[in-house]
């Protein structure tokens, strides 16, 4: 079986059912990468499938949406974001300057708009329920993948949680 969509183009599912797409979008001076997936081709719909299309082709307004999310859980020193940003600078130290793109002296903030978008994962069967719809992936260092903090959104496009990957 497969489905069709304008953005997505034929989505074959495998032999067990499920549907995978992935595709490099071009998001600033990098490139991100973006999997759509459903573990059961039958529980995606056409409105899941046009909400996920939205959200790739709205990436710079949710990456902005999540980033402010991110500001947002500055105000509590327990919070993943906090602790995120405190972990770098106890691992990166002096060297923590290197990865920032802009020093204004607010180390907090410089972090997270110093922060790579990796990737998004797209759980197109998650369509307008509880648990997350789409995650953004965030590194200051793109090869220390170990080190990220993921932005939950529900299919909504609204920030649901921000966590650590480890």
């Amino acid at each position: 079986m497969a489905i069709e969509h304008d953005f997505f183009g034929l989505l074959e599912s495998g032999p067990d059912g499920s549907i995978f797409w992935s595709e490099n979008v071009e998001f600033g001076d990098q490139s991100v990468t973006v999997d759509l997936t459903a573990p059961d081709q039958d529980d995606v719909s056409v409105d899941a499938l046009d909400v996920a299309a939205s959200l790739i082709s709205t990436l710079e307004a949710i990456d902005l949406v999540a980033r402010n999310a991110m500001v947002n859980e500055l105000d509590t020193r327990t919070s993943e974001v906090t602790e995120y940003i405190l972990q770098q600078q106890a691992t990166l130290g002096d060297e923590l300057e290197d990865f920032l793109t802009d020093v204004t002296g607010d180390t907090h903030i410089d972090v997270i708009k110093a922060l790579q978008l990796m990737s998004m994962t797209i759980l197109v069967d998650e369509h307008g329920g509880a648990d997350p719809f789409a995650v953004l992936e965030y590194a200051l260092d793109p090869d220390a993948t170990d080190d990220a903090l993921l932005v939950n959104l529900g299919s909504d496009g609204q920030v649901q949680s921000v966590t650590s990957a480890d």
